[in-house]
């Protein structure tokens, strides 16, 4: 029996509002991401530049910061913090970035660096040396928690930036698919460990390949968990 018109456009009345409604929570959650923007352009800054990291809780892998400056107004539907999104999300994402944004830069600091000095220094190190290729510079710089020390110009630490700032935000997902797919091209060398899943993180997958057949050039020796405890004495 057919529906009556009636109850069809109530329905698809229904779906439009419901749609209308999505879309006008996601412009006004990408408003308040982009405050840090606005207040810094009504103070007369145009190249801003966000700064994140990645990598830094790995027992394996590289640490990977991005730099980024977008153009005034930039808006993408579904910009986040790296870590609310799946891999397709931030694939997508990453591309807009990059084809859109004024200039970004990605560094990338080796298990080696990071065995020589910290997983501190080496993350405030790739941040610095990704602010630093930027062409054009930034006029100031928004961080992640913590200023970028050696970095000459104007900084803004933000706390929890990467979920506050939409140019935080756009270089976390930049530097998380950039070092994803240095931890799938680990995988393809070092098939035992199962980086294409868990990106050299302490999951117990990773754990147990630990054990079973130790570790690998790209593991980080000196952080707890890589080796057993009776090695490390």
């Amino acid at each position: 029996m057919r529906k009556s018109a009636p109850t069809e456009r109530a329905r698809a009345g229904t779906a439009a509002d419901t749609w209308m409604a999505a879309l006008f929570a996601e412009l006004g959650r990408l408003t308040l991401l982009s405050e840090p923007e606005k207040m810094l352009r009504d103070r007369g800054f145009r190249r801003i530049a966000g700064t994140d990291e990645v990598g830094r809780g790995c027992l394996a892998g590289p640490v990977v910061a991005a730099a980024v400056i977008l153009p005034e107004g930039f808006w993408w539907p579904g910009i986040d913090d790296s870590k609310k999104l799946d891999a397709g999300e931030r694939f997508e994402i990453a591309d807009e970035l990059r084809r859109r944004s004024v200039a970004y830069a990605i560094s990338v600091v080796s298990v080696r660096e990071i065995e020589d000095t910290d997983i501190r220094l080496a993350s405030l190190a790739a941040m610095r040396r990704a602010l630093e290729a930027l062409d054009p510079g930034p006029e100031i710089v928004l961080s992640d928690a913590f200023a970028v020390p050696g970095f000459s110009g104007p900084q803004v630490p933000i706390v929890h930036g990467d979920a506050c700032s939409i140019s935080i935000a756009a270089a976390s997902i930049l530097a998380k698919v950039h070092r994803d797919q240095l931890m799938d091209d680990l995988a393809l060398r070092y098939p035992a460990y199962a980086f294409e899943k868990h990106k050299g993180y302490a999951v117990a997958e990773h754990r147990e390949a630990l054990l079973r057949v130790g570790p690998c050039p790209e593991h980080r020796m000196t952080f707890h968990g890589v080796l057993p405890e009776a090695e490390l004495c």
